[in-house]
């Protein structure tokens, strides 16, 4: 979901082009609230225009959130592309003595999740937003986890970069975790995490509807 995502680039872009990793969405606002249930607990989202599924958790999201297991080591998780907090939120929620680290290079999407941390009581969430994603936040910070369903409209390049910085980001046998669709670049990620990590340290979490979780594992 990820949902958003890690990148300096969308500055100009004009509204008729615009999309959901834009810096600051220029469209309208037009909120709407819902609840979902992820991992068994009920959430309230308020969503708006100018963000990743405003209408609903996107299916890939949800498999992430349920496919994915805490990391058998201590240290924070970290959401990469938060959008309006679907996946970090409910990750936080899920274990409060963690802390999860959100963050999005969209402006709209941020402020969203922090309305949603505070509707939904959830206090170990830390939301960030950054134009320049990982590029500048925190660099010397190291994560038990890394997860993300990554902003494919962004492009391949862009996709692989947030594995690399992924890949920098965690402590040694830390964990990262991706979702994405075939027909939207899974044999890609595979290889790309094959490369960063080791293929004997990439495998397949699930498998649904043609969406791929992968695990990949720092030596």
């Amino acid at each position: 979901m990820s949902a958003g995502l890690l990148f300096p680039f969308m500055k100009g872009v004009i509204a008729l082009s615009e999309h959901y990793y834009t810096n600051k969405p220029s469209s309208s606002h037009d909120e709407k609230t819902w609840t979902f249930t992820l991992r068994g607990e009920p959430f309230s989202f308020t969503t708006d225009r100018g963000v990743f599924s405003k209408g609903e958790v996107d299916f890939g999201s949800r498999l992430l959130i349920e496919t994915f297991v805490f990391p058998g080591l201590d240290g924070d998780i970290l959401d990469v592309g938060c959008g309006y907090g679907p996946i970090g939120l409910a990750l936080a929620k899920a274990d409060p003595s963690r802390r999860v680290v959100m963050i999005d290079v969209n402006e709209r999407a941020c402020q969203l999740a922090e309305k949603n941390a505070k509707a939904n009581g959830v206090k170990n969430a830390d939301i960030h937003f950054d134009e320049r994603g990982l590029a500048g936040f925190e660099r010397s910070a190291r994560y038990a986890a890394v997860v993300t369903n990554p902003p494919i409209r962004a492009g391949k390049d862009v996709v692989h970069d947030i594995y690399e910085q992924a890949y920098e980001r965690l402590i040694p046998e830390g964990e990262c975790w991706v979702v994405i669709q075939k027909k939207q670049g899974a044999p890609s990620t595979k290889q790309k995490l094959a490369e960063l990590f080791g293929t004997e340290n990439v495998e397949v979490k699930g498998k649904k509807k043609g969406y791929y979780v992968f695990l990949a594992k720092k030596n």
